[in-house]
């Protein structure tokens, strides 16, 4: 049933300041013709007044929110871009939007309306979701419309941010993700970083967190971001648990993005350094033996942090746009990957 919305104040006080039934008129002109497909000839004969006014009451429910028209592009994938990274990177597979321009937000947004749809693709019921946190993972839980409810069990892999946006954060993207398929969610009760490697090694001690990390390294299906060490686009700044200058003392270390908030270099290689001692999480090595990792990212300043997770095998799905997929393969091309008998583990 269509219905005036409560929440935007300037509409709010339009509804406040109209005659009540005046603002029936409105929503039973809307439903009518959104929800029961009537014709504006047959609303206006229903409603005992005229077409030109059925127009009016139409065109007033749009303006008031009472409706709420949302185009949905057509997703175009270039699937050669995506069997060009599959190849070079040996992954299970990688999904490329063909993006023609907009803003970042814009493409992200449309990103992860893909990642959305493939994990709709792949899940089952009895599935464990892991997740991660960041505003890619945003995009994607919040563009799921699933086919149909499965009993999902979404676990936390990472402790919680905390700070900052908590749309953005594991816990409220568990419990949105649980909620949109009727399952169940589990938090893993824990700061993301602390203060030392002695208090988060105190931590994983703690029977609560270690179930839910023992239970989040038997996922079927891992959702992730790929963050970066570049001021201007790191979500540890935002949040407060890196600032300007701790980061470029990271790239000056080899860091070139993180998954699940840990380090590594252009290679892959997780680094030897003090914030990967004091993450409360999965482990990247386990993180590696779960069958579905879907890393979602886009942009120019995220190309060396995507290239090190596909070359460390900390992704084995890769969801971008074509734009970030092209300079990834480029760079790779430049400045190849040495020979190694694998990515280092913290």
């Amino acid at each position: 049933m269509v219905t005036p919305p409560p929440l935007v104040k300037g509409k709010r006080m339009a509804f406040i300041n109209m005659p009540m039934d005046r603002v029936e008129q409105i929503v039973e002109a809307a439903t009518l013709y959104y929800e029961e497909n009537l014709g504006q000839e047959q609303i206006a004969h229903r409603l005992g007044v005229s077409k030109a006014t059925v127009s009016r009451l139409l065109r007033k429910a749009r303006e008031l929110g009472v409706v709420e028209i949302t185009v949905h592009k057509l997703l175009e994938t270039d699937n050669r871009l995506g069997e060009r990274l599959s190849a070079e990177f040996n992954l299970r597979d990688a999904l490329v939007l063909v993006s023609r321009g907009g803003t970042y937000d814009e493409r992200l947004s449309l990103v992860g309306r893909l990642a959305a749809q493939y994990l709709d693709e792949i899940v089952f019921g009895g599935a464990v979701l892991g997740i991660s946190w960041g505003t890619a993972v945003y995009h994607t839980v919040n563009a799921l419309s699933p086919r149909k409810k499965e009993p999902v069990l979404v676990v936390q892999m990472i402790g919680a941010v905390g700070t900052g946006n908590p749309q953005i954060d594991g816990p409220d993207l568990a419990r949105r993700l649980s909620e949109v398929y009727g399952g169940k969610y589990k938090y893993l009760h824990a700061p993301l970083i602390v203060d030392n490697k002695e208090v988060r090694e105190a931590l994983l001690e703690e029977s609560r967190i270690k179930e839910t990390l023992e239970i989040s390294s038997k996922a079927d299906i891992a959702l992730v971001g790929i963050g970066t060490v570049e001021p201007s686009f790191s979500s540890l700044r935002r949040a407060g648990y890196l600032s300007e200058r701790e980061l470029l003392a990271l790239k000056e270390q080899g860091a070139v993005g993180d998954v699940c908030a840990y380090h590594f270099d252009l290679w892959g290689r997780v680094l030897d350094i003090d914030i990967n001692q004091r993450i409360v999480g999965l482990p990247l090595d386990r993180l590696h033996k779960i069958e579905y990792v879907i890393g979602v990212a886009i942009g120019q300043r995220k190309v060396p942090a995507i290239l090190g997770a596909l070359r460390g095998k900390h992704i084995n799905v890769l969801v971008t746009d074509d734009v970030t997929a092209r300079k990834v393969l480029e760079v790779n091309e430049i400045d190849p990957a040495p020979t190694s008998d694998g990515p280092l583990e913290v």
